[in-house]
């Protein structure tokens, strides 16, 4: 089967004939990336999966409103972004009542194990990414995990190049000091 653009798979959506087919190939296209980038976000798999689902359900809703005037992998990363951040605003208004921060909820998430299997060392740096704020952690997943340039995050996060690169900085000065603390 051949590789379609973004453009392309814009396209066949556009075509109320050929708009499932197009879908399908979108999510298998984008669907693991997304999954890791939330992943490492919420933590939960239970979460991130409930965070997906509702991210190419937004995107299934409004590709075809795609303007195009960004590169529709941008587009999908904000939309997966602010998903992200929403969920865990409404997490942490609902810890507020449990009297438990998201961070806790996260660090012990990943003590249970059940979907967690990295070694030590990986989950350390887990606990210090957890424990940054959240624009710091955007930034530091984006860059570390992800491999985006400063300029596609800039086009995702709507912040100057300069802001990131000292945010990236920032993150990881904190993850250095966490896990030496340790």
């Amino acid at each position: 089967m051949p590789e379609y653009s973004d453009i392309e798979l814009v396209n066949l959506f556009r075509d109320a004939n050929k708009r499932h087919f197009a879908f399908n190939l979108l999510v298998q296209k984008y669907q693991e990336k997304i999954y890791f980038f939330v992943r490492r976000m919420l933590v939960d798999h239970d979460d991130t999966n409930d965070v997906v689902q509702n991210i190419f359900i937004k995107l299934w809703n409004n590709l075809d409103t795609f303007r195009e005037d960004s590169k529709l992998f941008t587009w999908i990363y904000r939309i997966a972004v602010n998903e992200s951040l929403s969920f865990l605003r409404s997490k942490k208004l609902r810890s507020f009542l449990n009297f438990t921060t998201p961070e806790a909820l996260m660090v012990n998430s990943m003590a249970d194990g059940r979907y967690y299997d990295g070694d030590q060392i990986q989950k350390l740096l887990q606990e210090a990414i957890i424990r940054l704020p959240k624009k710091q952690q955007l930034v530091f997943n984006m860059k570390y995990f992800d491999g985006l340039t400063y300029e596609e995050m800039s086009d995702i996060l709507g912040t100057s190049v300069g802001a990131l690169k000292a945010s990236y900085h920032f993150a990881v000065k904190k993850i250095e000091t966490y896990v030496t603390q340790i």
